[in-house]
């Protein structure tokens, strides 16, 4: 059977993990709408490990590694101009990739959410709310092409090799806690002794721990230093996973604990709680989406003292910056924001009853 010929949809959205999984809810949506739309995406290279089998999309992938390469190779992978380009990314990259891009249409973000020349290279701005989440702007890129309003979903494929490999690691023991200390910049980690603290508290409540991190030198010495100062038996597999393994990882977890990172945004993807540790970024506009409510929010009190009496506190999504932030968050709303979240889940004494 031939496909009816439907739109052709563009949509750059390159980075980060966090981001890349608000847009598939979106991306999503837009197949349900109207199945016959061929869509591609141009998506960075790392973020493409986690999402590139995603049934029925086309994705060219952008390595930025390549410098001036990647530009041409993503131009010489699109066959016909698109009809419509959701240019859904605002940083200069992007915005100098769509700006090549061939499209009829290309719509951006409006003005109160653009930056870095996003206005030159879009002909039509996506009307939205002046404070949305990140996940709800996205939205509104399907809702201009004419999709229904909807509440975010995802099916993110997770193959039967990497479910296996978490079962042989973890799931054959009691339910675990993950902790995923690391965020992409390190003064948004939270402190060392109060992660090990945290994890001490769940193993005595008769959960295993996992740690998860990058391969990244500074966030295995994170992991590392966790487990060490912590003295139990911390399970540490940082730096040891694929995306898509960690995504196993976090779809088996009884709860997630994250600063504001990617481990965080795909454990909402399968539905598992977070609870987001915020003192630099606005967690209204960033948290872990479906569990804003659990989050730990340390930057709104930041927000005030750094920037009082200045119009920079007004602007949506400003990210604060100072290495103590962090301290903010104090270990027993963690452990309280934990035990509530555990006292609901099934008791840890009758997984192997």
């Amino acid at each position: 059977m031939i496909k009816p010929r439907g739109r052709r949809i563009g949509i750059i959205r390159l980075s980060a993990i966090g981001d890349v999984c608000h847009a598939v809810a979106t991306v999503q949506a837009l197949q349900r709408h109207a199945p016959e739309d061929d869509i591609t995406w141009i998506i960075g290279r790392t973020e493409a490990a986690l999402v590139s089998d995603l049934p029925g999309i086309t994705f060219i992938v952008f390595d930025k590694k390549q410098g001036l390469t990647a530009f041409r190779n993503v131009l010489n992978a699109i066959a016909e101009p698109f009809d419509v380009l959701l240019h859904m990314q605002v940083s200069l990259r992007a915005n100098i990739l769509a700006a090549v891009v061939p499209a009829k249409a290309k719509l951006g973000f409006p003005k109160h959410l653009s930056k870095e020349l996003h206005g030159m290279v879009v002909n039509r701005r996506v009307p939205m709310p002046e404070t949305p989440h990140v996940l709800e702007g996205f939205q509104h890129f399907a809702y201009a092409l004419g999709v229904p309003t909807f509440a975010p979903t995802w099916s993110i494929p997770i193959s039967e090799a990497d479910q296996a490999w978490v079962r042989e690691r973890l799931t054959a023991q009691k339910p675990y806690v993950v902790i995923a200390p690391s965020a992409s910049n390190a003064e948004r980690n939270w402190l060392v002794d109060r992660y090990a603290a945290l994890a001490n508290h769940l193993q005595y409540r008769g959960y295993n721990v996992v740690l998860t991190a990058s391969p990244a030198p500074s966030e295995v010495a994170l992991a590392q230093q966790i487990t060490a100062l912590a003295g139990s038996n911390i399970i540490n597999l940082a730096g040891q996973t694929t995306l898509k393994q960690l995504l196993a990882v976090v779809a088996d977890a009884t709860l997630v604990v994250a600063p504001d990172s990617g481990t965080a945004h795909m454990a909402v993807t399968q539905n598992t709680p977070v609870i987001g540790l915020y003192a630099h970024s606005n967690p209204n506009r960033t948290g872990p989406y479906r569990f804003q409510f659990l989050t730990i929010d340390a930057y709104q009190k930041n927000l005030q003292h750094l920037y009082s009496n200045s119009a920079k506190s007004n602007k949506w999504g400003v990210r604060l910056k100072g290495a103590h932030l962090m301290e903010d968050i104090a270990l027993s709303e963690v452990i309280a924001k934990a035990d509530e979240v555990l006292s609901e889940a099934p008791n840890p004494s009758d997984h192997n009853s």
